[in-house]
């Protein structure tokens, strides 16, 4: 049994994973879903000074307060520069860091550094017209998103604190955790952002490279393919 740590994607929290509970549950894991200050349940807390170091920040606190350790860490989407920081800081109570269709970012990276120049403009202008220039409106949903998924997604997801953004990652060690999967989406959208950390793992050496037939969020769209996949990587030895 693996007790699984979700650090969620922007706009996002943990209801979004409501769908992989069961599933990971009867596989024998556990999977806890925290969810960011500001967002979701704790969208009541949302201000402008939320950045990264916040999220990593819920994330340490809750492998902290509950003690967990040989934790398995996934970081999904912008969750994956969580994950990063998170894993940086309590590499010792990790068992296995996994990123799915995340962002794998490098000491002093942000994640609008990871992004082309049109597309951070993009996010900063909608800032500006319609977030009080310090929230991010949320990107469309993956087109194969099922109707009723896009009824009880859209009135959930919040805007996304732009320094969550906008902070750059600082790493305490620059040797990586042992034990690294990524898992591709291959359902991709125009702009593909995340091929290319999918193509980096795989030259590097210390990972586990998988592809799941889904298209960005597939704890939605494809929860029992992610599940299957989630489990085989968790128990790999």
């Amino acid at each position: 049994m693996a007790i699984i740590l979700v650090a969620h994607g922007a706009w996002s929290a943990g209801w979004a994973w409501k769908k992989m509970r069961p599933l990971m549950r009867a596989a024998g894991h556990e999977l806890l879903t925290p969810t960011y200050t500001g967002l979701g349940e704790r969208g009541h807390a949302a201000n402008p000074a939320i950045d990264l170091e916040t999220h990593i920040r819920d994330v340490l606190g809750i492998l902290e307060f509950e003690d967990l350790r040989d934790v398995v860490l996934l970081g999904h989407s912008y969750g994956g520069m969580v994950a990063t920081g998170v894993a940086d800081r309590a590499r010792e109570r990790l068992a296995k860091l996994i990123y799915l269709d995340a962002f794998v970012p490098r000491d002093g990276e942000s994640l609008f550094d990871l992004h082309s120049p049109e597309a951070r403009r993009a996010m900063i202008d909608r800032t500006r017209e319609t977030g009080e220039g310090w929230r991010i409106p949320p990107l469309p949903l993956p087109p194969d998103t099922s109707a009723a998924d896009v009824a009880w997604i859209m009135p959930r997801r919040l805007p996304q604190p732009i320094k969550t953004f906008e902070s750059k990652l600082r790493l305490r060690s620059q040797s990586p955790p042992p034990d690294r999967g990524y898992i591709y989406c291959k359902r991709c959208a125009p702009g593909d952002i995340f091929r290319q950390f999918a193509t980096r793992v795989q030259t590097e050496p210390g990972w586990r490279y998988a592809e799941i037939d889904a298209s960005h969020s597939p704890h939605v769209t494809a929860p029992e393919a992610l599940a299957t996949l989630l489990h085989e990587l968790v128990s790999a030895k």
